[in-house]
């Protein structure tokens, strides 16, 4: 029973409350008043006070006297804050019109029949595809002495983002770099861009997290030169337009996104092309860069985004993406729908391959001792990037489908998704490819969609 300690464990500390947690198997270790047994938050368990807690109407994990509820509503922590200039709500979530009704049908609970005409369809629709990916690896991993072991798999993921950057001359002066680590993260991946641009003049970062995050590597670059903002916001609801920092520079924006998970690639499409890339017609004219700022850097044009006014659109140039936890996608979100109706598919078949795609990873388990398996909805450095979730095969088809097999339709199904959102990049004006920019042994997630916009 929580409140009262279990045989064996050791007497609370002095001077702290003497509420013994149950979850956390150890006693409160809060500071109490003097002559109290209990802290505020526990005094209830002792009845050592006249005065009642209850719940926070606000959140309820925590507690507050009864008759000082008024009092803490006004400055408690959860209370609502006010919306920054940024924040729309749903702006990059996708018409609701298009969240049509679907039928939610397991795979466990169709027929083999139905499952047979699926992956005919599937098959069907990748061809004529590319067959199979290039593979770009990084050959020199990052080094930071201060990372152990458990850490290496991050350095080689991020080393391999970078070189592919560099191949498609993403790493250059007079830029933003927004980066949507799902989100930001503690910030490592702009943490090498920026020492991959360290003798570059004008760069500038802009980092989002839906979520505050501990551990930060912002603050090492605090006088680099360079600036660091972060935006604690939800992609679903961030119009970069009003975003103070793009607003007041001006500069051409490259998007990168380290696993971003499930719909959040699909909600970071939306939200950097979706409102905020120029159409051909009113495309700004290009200037290069003088020599003394282009040196060491690509040697591409870089539009001009001088004297731009609030609300206008941004040049998005580029972006790389490792994407991740296809199972997570979101019809309403998805920004592959076109694409999916040209090849005779709608809603029932993307939910029905969205759960397939869990097959490529499922069965991996020759990997278990080299990859450690999370399932928190905000993954973070030091975690595996992404969830399995595996969709269990009818009763009619076990035995019958190899995990091979079951591997295989599960990286078509993915690929399908992907292509799904390489069409929707080339019809805003962008060269996109799909590449393995790690190897499976690293991540099991390991493929890269890139884009650069043609027109520059």
């Amino acid at each position: 029973m929580e409140g009262s300690a279990a045989d064996g464990v050791l007497a609370p500390l002095p001077g702290r409350c003497a509420f013994y947690v149950v979850k956390k198997k150890r006693y409160c270790k809060m500071i109490v008043g003097s002559g109290k047994t209990f802290c505020g938050e526990h005094a209830n368990a002792g009845e050592e006070s006249d005065k009642k807690r209850i719940p926070c109407p606000l959140d309820p994990k925590h507690t507050v006297f009864e008759d000082n509820l008024a009092k803490h509503l006004k400055k408690c922590n959860s209370k609502e804050k006010p919306k920054p200039i940024y924040y729309v709500k749903d702006i990059n979530a996708g018409s609701a019109s298009e969240d049509e009704t679907i039928e939610e049908i397991t795979i466990a609970e169709r027929f083999k029949e139905e499952l047979d005409e699926l992956i005919v369809k599937l098959k069907t629709a990748l061809k004529g595809m590319q067959p199979s990916l290039e593979t770009r690896y990084q050959n020199e991993p990052l080094n930071d002495p201060k990372n152990g072991d458990s850490a290496f798999k991050h350095l080689e993921q991020q080393a391999s983002i970078l070189g592919n950057m560099e191949v498609l001359e993403l790493l250059c002066p007079n830029r933003c770099y927004i980066c949507l680590e799902f989100g930001a993260g503690k910030g490592k991946l702009s943490h090498w861009i920026h020492i991959a641009l360290k003798a570059a003049v004008n760069v500038h970062f802009l980092l989002v997290e839906r979520s505050s995050t501990r551990f930060k590597v912002d603050g090492k670059h605090k006088n680099a030169g360079s600036t660091f903002d972060r935006l604690q916001v939800d992609i679903q609801h961030l119009d970069l337009r009003n975003v103070p920092l793009l607003r007041e520079k001006g500069l051409t924006v490259i998007g990168v996104g380290k696993h971003l998970c499930g719909a959040a690639t699909d909600l970071a499409l939306r939200c950097l092309f979706e409102h905020n890339c120029s159409d051909e017609d009113d495309e700004p004219p290009t200037k290069r860069l003088k020599p003394h700022q282009n040196e060491g850097a690509c040697d591409k044009p870089v539009p001009s985004t001088e004297g731009r006014e609030t609300g206008k659109k941004l040049i998005v140039s580029g972006l790389p993406i490792a994407l991740c936890c296809h199972h997570r996608c979101d019809w309403r979100h998805y920004v592959g729908k076109e694409f999916f109706r040209q090849k005779g598919l709608g809603p029932e078949e993307f939910v029905a391959f969205q759960r397939m795609s869990s097959w490529a990873t499922c069965g991996m388990r020759k990997f278990a001792s080299k990859i450690t398996e999370k399932t928190s909805e905000h993954k973070r450095d030091g975690e595996e990037e992404h969830e399995m979730s595996e969709e269990a095969l009818p009763d009619t088809l076990k035995g019958l489908m190899s995990v091979e097999d079951r591997e295989q339709i599960g990286r078509l199904c993915k690929r399908l998704i992907d292509h799904g959102r390489l069409y929707y990049l080339q019809q805003k004006g962008f060269k996109t490819s799909l590449k393995y920019y790690t190897s499976r042994d690293v991540s099991l997630e390991n493929v890269l969609l890139t884009a650069v916009l043609t027109s520059i």
